[in-house]
């Protein structure tokens, strides 16, 4: 199976968005900017900026028009997530021209995090992206408990599959498959990476891993086998779901790369970047920076 890795994988820096919305303390807005930027200048091209979600309920992504404002880089991806039509309506009111939405393949978790069923959010994003689509937007579908869901347990390939089938012939570009607590195994990875990748040749597909039980990197590789040269990841394995019970962070940017590296595959990171990037959030953060690459190695920084 090695012949069949690829020879260059991109790597899609979530940590500002998906990192930050867990933190627990307000990050200051000049501190994310920083990141942010630190994250462009390690030579991170694709990046979920941030979130239009109520500040009532996520007061971490209050600034998120702030952040939009000043850190679009117009040669990068720069991606900004919008849950609802009124979150849309914000993007709309920016120069963002990449929107993510999502929706969780288990309606319990669907439920838990938007307050409505898997098919009620279809039924409610469909049009939304066909205008998105209609105006020129890069669409990213970020598709939740995709192996496992904290209130049902194992989740059928077959259904997400069908979810990912909706959201193709929606017209979306991009699938990010998200395994959110962290519960799959490689084989898993690989079966359902594997029948994506068929079912879906036109589409970027890019694979999502929590690291809660420490098989991020193990899920990533057989990821790899299955052709995926795209995967989300969190500077510092920043990250978390308030949604899901026991969910700890995102695969480790620096981890990851430093694995690909290793294996002989470009990514276009700097990891010494990498590390400067870090250090800016690092003393704003009530989580510690538990990566190995970055234990290792931070005294360089």
């Amino acid at each position: 199976m090695t012949n069949q890795l690829p020879k260059k994988v991109t790597v899609i820096e979530v940590g500002p968005r998906d990192g930050l919305q867990n933190e627990k303390a307000f990050v200051p807005t000049e501190v994310k900017k920083q990141f942010i930027q630190k994250l462009q200048a390690s030579g991170l091209n694709e990046m979920e900026l941030t979130s239009f979600v109520s500040p009532k309920w996520v007061p971490q992504m209050s600034d998120a028009a702030e952040i939009v404002a000043d850190c679009l880089d117009p040669n990068a991806r720069h991606i900004v997530l919008a849950p609802n039509r009124r979150g849309v309506d914000r993007v709309l009111d920016t120069n963002c021209q990449a929107v993510a939405v999502f929706v969780g393949v288990s309606d319990s978790f669907n439920k838990k995090n938007i307050n409505k069923t898997t098919s009620e959010s279809m039924e409610e994003l469909k049009p939304i992206i066909a205008e998105l689509k209609e105006k020129g937007y890069f669409v990213r579908a970020c598709i939740s408990t995709s192996f496992y869901c904290p209130y049902e347990g194992k989740i059928a390939e077959e259904d997400t599959l069908s979810l990912c089938r909706e959201f193709v012939e929606a017209g979306v570009d991009e699938l990010s498959v998200a395994d959110t607590i962290g519960m799959a195994a490689p084989h898993e990875s690989f079966s359902l990476f594997s029948k994506l990748k068929e079912a879906f040749p036109n589409t970027l597909l890019t694979a999502h891993f929590h690291d809660t039980r420490n098989m991020a990197l193990t899920n990533i590789y057989a990821a790899l086998q299955a052709g995926v040269d795209r995967f989300d990841t969190s500077a510092g394995g920043l990250g978390g779901c308030p949604f899901a019970p026991g969910a700890s962070g995102n695969a480790s940017t620096e981890d990851v790369i430093f694995m690909l590296h290793r294996m002989g595959i470009e990514t276009g990171v700097d990891l010494d970047k990498l590390l400067e990037a870090i250090e800016v959030v690092k003393p704003y953060l009530t989580r510690t920076i538990d990566s190995s690459y970055y234990r290792l190695h931070a005294e360089k920084v």
